[in-house]
């Protein structure tokens, strides 16, 4: 029997983060959704559609492959056999991402692959829709949150170490932008398990939310 931990919330909550060093420290596969959707928004911008082109995004989408693969412990994102972790981390991509993600097929497409890969082996997935709708019945299910202020302020220092200029108010109101879309989207949208474990990481340590999930998997 497979065994599955769905971390959901919102964007810059630290779930990523918080999930590849679970996977490590448990020897389960991260399977990071969030790249995969943001390899489809790389294939969408790639095709010059625009994020309101709905009929468009949806008839595009059938033609990307998208897959994950671990190389040397490196987590690779494949699109259409080539590997394109380099390029869907801007913001950008990021945006494209959020958008298309409220588009159905986009979902439908990358939600069967995410499930094939859960009945398979142990995983921990993280996303805005894991514990509701893409593995229901997951073992383990956590809300992970923080205040806007705070994911702005983490996302801000993690591009200034990049050496990107960017501006902090503008990262903030992205985010409370994004935190609208994601929560309000009619298909999946981001909203908290009836029976997931709500943890606030505003004023806690990266350890101490890992602490706190691997309790609840023990």
């Amino acid at each position: 029997m497979s065994f599955s931990i769905a971390i959901d919330g919102p964007a810059g909550a630290g779930k990523s983060t918080i999930a590849k060093e679970i996977a490590k420290r448990l020897g389960y596969i991260y399977v990071d959704t969030g790249a995969m959707y943001r390899a489809m928004a790389l294939f969408i911008i790639q095709k010059d559609i625009k994020p309101e082109e709905e009929e468009k995004i949806s008839l595009a989408c059938k033609d990307a492959d998208i897959t994950i693969e671990y190389e040397k412990g490196e987590q690779l994102v494949i699109l259409n056999g080539e590997n394109v972790t380099p390029f869907i981390r801007s913001e950008e991509v990021g945006n494209m991402a959020s958008a298309s993600a409220s588009n159905r097929n986009v979902r439908l497409k990358l939600v069967d692959l995410q499930r094939e890969l859960a009945a398979k082996t142990n995983v921990i997935m993280d996303g805005r829709d894991i514990g509701t709708y893409v593995l229901p019945k997951a073992n383990v299910k956590v809300f992970l949150t923080a205040s806007s202020k705070v994911r702005a302020k983490r996302r801000y220092e993690e591009l200034t170490q990049k050496g990107l200029s960017c501006n902090i108010e503008e990262i903030e109101s992205d985010i409370i932008e994004r935190d609208r879309r994601d929560s309000t989207r009619e298909f999946a949208p981001l909203r908290q398990a009836d029976d997931a474990v709500l943890i606030d990481s505003s004023d806690m340590t990266v350890e101490e939310v890992i602490n706190a999930i691997i309790n609840l998997v023990k």
